[in-house]
């Protein structure tokens, strides 16, 4: 099979396409061919490390958390999946050498699986994992819950989604608008404004056209309930200036950098929480719970993705991964997927 690995830290040059046997899936894990890989910013973060060169913890590492596909073959006392079953990916090389699904077969434990609902392409399926699991842990740890998300579970709440025309942004958006929440968002362009118009915002503020905490206060008065935020250090006095008494602000990223200052008398005075969330420490449990509410939300049409959808898919060849997390990491707009096999 083709797979593609490094085996120092780097520039995408480190990645190489390779031929090696396909290995057969041990105890719990199950074996998928992929058919599409997603790439997130994760991805090319692990990749480069601290610093160029560095050693990895395996000889190898297939990249690439995200994917979806059809289980090949299944391992001992694995129950609920089968050779044949449409699947999506999450955390797939997390601690393993050969768990990224940048690959033609990928082998993962089965509690990294879940099941594709019907309908649902292949290319939905590698959008999925650290994106949307991500934006639905920030949108329920508020306080007072919800802890799950369906159809009502936010009625009533406002959600302020910073960046809604990345991956995260975009999850998010559909998942606290599929949950009845009144969603606003900031961008910073008109084209980025349509995008996440396109995904469900019913308010989109261009924060480099606006005063955009009096523009959030107007649509939002008595403030926002849950803030989903990509760039703690240089949003924390807009959102402090727009949360409402026990709000949360909920950071899931450190754009713009990793130091934050916070007024502490401010903050005391409306118990704000702030929540910081990573999707690989964060727990199993936390994860099953995400996948539930996403393949719900999948169900009833709620999580489109394309450009009509919001989120403009970008595709490139198992050949070109580096292209891929170049792309990834230039910051392009819209999810980047490697087409791995035919569905």
């Amino acid at each position: 099979m083709k797979a593609i690995v490094y085996s120092e830290t780097g520039e995408p040059s480190v990645l190489r396409l390779i031929e090696r046997e396909a290995a057969d899936p041990q105890a719990g894990e199950v074996r998928v061919r992929v058919v599409v890989s997603g790439v997130n910013p994760t991805d090319w973060k692990s990749r480069r490390g601290s610093r160029a060169g560095e050693p990895l913890a395996f000889a190898d590492v297939v990249p690439n958390q995200d994917g979806a596909g059809v289980i090949d073959a299944v391992g001992e006392g694995v129950d609920g999946f089968a050779v044949g079953d449409r699947v999506w990916l999450a955390l797939a090389a997390y601690e393993r050498a050969d768990g990224g699904t940048a690959q033609e077969f990928s082998i993962v434990p089965v509690e990294r699986v879940y099941r594709l609902p019907t309908g649902a392409s292949f290319d939905l399926g590698a959008s999925l994992g650290v994106p949307a699991i991500t934006a639905h842990r920030a949108l329920t740890v508020v306080e007072g819950g919800p802890d799950r998300l369906a159809p009502g579970a936010l009625a009533g709440k406002v959600v302020l989604v910073a960046g809604g025309a990345g991956a995260v942004g975009h999850a998010a958006i559909q998942l606290a608008r599929w949950s009845g929440a009144t969603v606003i968002t900031t961008v910073s362009s008109a084209a980025k404004a349509a995008l996440a118009a396109a995904a469900g915002a019913h308010h989109v503020v261009n924060y480099r056209e606006s005063d955009a905490a009096a523009e959030i206060r107007r649509l939002a008065p008595a403030g926002v309930d849950i803030v989903v935020e990509v760039a703690p250090a240089q949003n924390a006095e807009l959102n402090l200036s727009v949360i409402r008494n026990h709000g949360v602000i909920a950071v899931y990223a450190n754009n713009g950098g990793d130091e934050l200052t916070l007024d502490v008398r401010r903050h005391f005075s409306l118990n704000v929480r702030y929540q910081f969330l990573l999707l690989y420490t964060v727990g199993q449990a936390a994860r099953d719970a995400a996948a539930a509410d996403i393949n719900a939300a999948i169900a009833d049409g709620a999580l489109p993705v394309g450009e009509r959808s919001g989120l403009p898919l970008h595709r490139f060849d198992l050949a070109h991964t580096a292209d891929a997390h170049a792309t990834v990491e230039d910051g392009a707009v819209g999810k980047v997927l490697i087409e791995i096999a035919l569905g």
